[in-house]
């Protein structure tokens, strides 16, 4: 089993010569004051405004932009977080890894509920899409645990573009409304909205690189006899 506190990160994002950049920007002028535990904290109150704001689009469409909102300030304090305390070698291997990836958990499950609660988007959907990324989650975090390789990038994507997904699909949802499509099977209607095909696109991605990464470190283990 790999140590928790030698593993190698990689996260060959499609934003990342953007995003890289970037943090490393924040860093360098975060006030003293500012923690890498604040960070953590910031990015769940991010995930905390966007589940909130997609209950609220219920009642008024215009809730989008703060959902939207809360995915920039989610994703401020919890791509911070360890740039941060690397920056101010200030690292907490155990510590940051458990605090950062059990707060990630969490922000993930609030925000796909509330996706799910939002008119845009079926519940049965949204949850769909969250078993997909809490599969993935898990499978990151596994081989973490065993091969010491901690990847959170399949495909160029990474939670950063989620994100970056997400708040098109928002700004989709204020601008194009609720739009349904009826499909009929056998005598039987079903109506789900265009958002609903989007997400399961994205559900159907995560799966897919689940079990594709899955299948890939099996038969290689399963070759190296460990």
């Amino acid at each position: 089993m790999a140590k928790i506190d030698k593993h190698q990160r990689v996260n060959d994002i499609l934003l990342g010569p953007l995003e890289r950049p970037a943090l490393r920007w924040f860093s360098a002028h975060m006030p003293a004051w500012i923690t890498p535990d604040i960070c953590t904290a910031i990015g769940v109150l991010g995930a905390l405004v966007t589940s909130t704001a997609y209950i609220l689009s219920n009642i008024d469409r215009n809730y989008l932009w703060l959902a939207s909102f809360g995915f920039v300030v989610n994703w401020f304090g919890d791509s911070l977080d360890g740039t941060l305390a690397r920056y101010r070698h200030i690292e907490r291997p155990k510590f940051g890894f458990y605090i950062d990836h059990t707060t990630d958990t969490f922000g993930q499950v609030v925000i796909f509920l509330g996706l799910g609660l939002s008119p845009y988007v079926g519940f049965n959907v949204a949850c769909m899409a969250l078993i997909g990324y809490l599969m993935l989650g898990t499978l990151v975090y596994v081989r973490t645990c065993v091969v010491g390789e901690f990847k959170i990038s399949y495909g160029k994507l990474g939670p950063t573009e989620i994100r970056v997904i997400a708040m098109l699909l928002n700004t989709a949802m204020y601008f194009i409304g609720l739009k349904s499509v009826e499909w009929s099977i056998a005598n039987n209607h079903l109506i789900f909205s265009v958002y609903d095909i989007a997400v399961s696109i994205i559900a159907l991605l995560l799966f897919g690189f689940f079990f594709d990464t899955a299948w890939k470190q099996t038969r290689l283990f399963f070759r190296l006899g460990e």
